[in-house]
């Protein structure tokens, strides 16, 4: 445990580094780090780590080197702009316990500009919340990650053992920039991610899936429209159809450790839908895409196939589809859950950091979503830690993240790092 006062050193260069970490998440909220567009927010970053000595490494990711990974998510886009950045510290006596701490750059697409107080890559501040789109999800974290690092630099101290500053891309959407810096080698005695969780620790999160449904109609004039088959409507059921698959999950709750509690583990989510060409014309295709969650424990290839066998149950009922059925596409997430069981040292340390901060006990909670932690703990038997700030509307409007919480996960951070890893003088 760090000595009563260091700690206190350490807690107080966190506070007056704290402005200038404000500053600095706010900068990096306004590149617009989207899909495609990631590589300008890690030059950002990659600077901000090479000015403070990390040995850089800065690549983008190539498919062919983690596609026979089993922890590869399929992709159909272009991965020219898909960059990581990881910074390594290296002491001069390697004493302590290695240590990753990750964060991902990307953020969602914003959806309809006028529909934000303001725009969303222009970061304000109200209260005790800096808005902006990836302001928690999750940038302040990824800020919280450097400046903890700075704080015991300030305090005249680094850490005694290896420590990975990584900013990774693809959270969003595949889980592969986790698994590209995993495949390159990168490995340590713990991992550290600092995703919105309102300072909380993740017990356990759902797996996801992603796929595409098309269906294809018989296209005709609406004036003879009994003629033709309707890929919309056909659709519709198809829909109604994963919903009740949705539901009966979501009744198996209680066969999932630490889920039988939570209120609504599983979703499945038809997150975009298009179709036909033509108002006056019976609609002959329709595509829509579908997020699906995952317990721990079940493999993707069993989420397939519950899928699959829910929409096929609608095609045998239906004298159209029976004959036309729809194709089904895996184009993003086909990642497995994971839980983080109890009593590693890593956990104790983290509770103990976060214990002297708060004056309150630690605790842990379920996430029905996908973290990019599942790489360490399935593929890597390491013990990943997701804690971080308290963070609304991620995904949404005005998304924001509490800026008091942000200063609380930094001084955590900070305390586990220097705890975790030991320290040496500077």
């Amino acid at each position: 445990m760090v000595e009563q006062e260091l700690a206190a050193r350490i807690v107080a260069e966190v506070d007056r580094g704290f402005d200038a970490q404000v500053a600095f998440t706010r900068d990096l909220v306004r590149y617009p780090s989207q899909r495609g567009q990631e590589h300008t927010a890690q030059d950002f970053l990659h600077d901000a780590f090479a000015e403070r000595g990390l040995k850089m490494d800065r690549w983008t990711i190539d498919v062919a080197d983690i596609e026979n990974h089993p922890g590869f998510s399929p992709v159909n886009v272009s991965y020219d702009n898909a960059v990581n950045v990881v910074g390594t510290h290296r002491p001069r006596d390697e004493t302590g316990r290695s240590l990753i701490l990750n964060g991902h750059v990307d953020v969602v697409p914003v959806g309809p500009m006028d529909m934000w107080t303001t725009p969303p890559y222009e970061p304000r501040i109200e209260g005790d919340w800096l808005y902006g789109r990836g302001s928690g999800d999750m940038k302040a974290g990824i800020a919280a990650n450097l400046y903890a690092l700075d704080a015991l630099k300030r305090a005249g101290v680094q850490p005694a053992a290896t420590l990975y500053m990584q900013s990774v891309t693809e959270e969003e959407c595949t889980g592969n920039g986790a698994l590209a810096c995993l495949t390159r080698g990168y490995h340590a005695d713990a991992v550290l991610i600092t995703e919105p969780t309102h300072d909380c620790l993740v017990r356990a999160n759902v797996g996801v899936l992603w796929f595409q449904v098309e269906v294809r109609g018989r296209p005709a004039h609406v004036y003879e429209s009994t003629v033709g088959s309707s890929a919309i409507i056909a659709a519709y059921s198809l829909i109604n159809a994963l919903q009740g698959l949705e539901t009966e999950m979501n009744a198996e709750k209680g066969d999932h450790r630490y889920f039988e509690d939570h209120g609504k583990p599983i979703t499945i989510n038809v997150g975009k839908i298009a179709g036909g060409d033509w108002a006056s014309s019976v609609p002959a295709w329709c595509r829509f895409d579908v997020r699906a969650g995952i317990y721990p424990g079940t493999s993707v290839e069993e989420a397939k196939q519950r899928v699959e066998q829910a929409l096929r149950a609608v095609c045998i009922d239906d004298p159209f589809l029976s004959n036309h059925p729809p194709s089904v596409t895996y184009n993003g997430f086909t990642a497995e859950g994971y839980t983080l069981e109890p009593g590693s040292d890593a956990e104790a340390c983290l509770a103990a950091a976060h214990q002297k901060v708060r004056d309150v006990a630690l605790t842990d909670a379920t996430m029905p979503a996908y973290l990019d932690a599942r790489v360490a703990v399935l593929y890597d038997d390491t013990p990943a830690l997701v804690y971080g700030p308290v963070s609304e509307h991620i995904h949404g409007f005005d998304e924001r993240v509490s800026l008091s919480s942000t200063r609380e996960v930094t001084r955590t951070v900070a305390l586990f790092m220097a705890d975790w890893c030991g320290v040496e003088t500077v």
